[in-house]
């Protein structure tokens, strides 16, 4: 599930919830539907996190890296 993409593994997050919210799944199917639904809730954060770093700095004409945290 890591190789996904972040819409990909949205895309199949989605697919998980909506066959939950159905009802139609045997119960041990969606103990394993709901876990497989926690990865890819941590890949999608893990992406979003590593883009929000990503984009929170400033490199300077010189190469200088500055943070732009915008918590602060």
């Amino acid at each position: 599930m890591e190789n996904l993409s972040f819409e990909e593994s949205l895309s199949k997050l989605e697919e998980i919830v909506n066959k939950l919210e159905n009802g139609d799944v045997p119960l041990d199917d969606a103990i394993n539907e709901f876990n497989n639904a926690m990865k890819l809730v941590k890949t999608c954060n893990d992406k979003l996190t590593a883009a929000e770093e990503s984009i929170s700095k400033i490199v300077k004409e010189n190469g200088e890296v500055i943070d732009f945290n915008l918590t602060e």
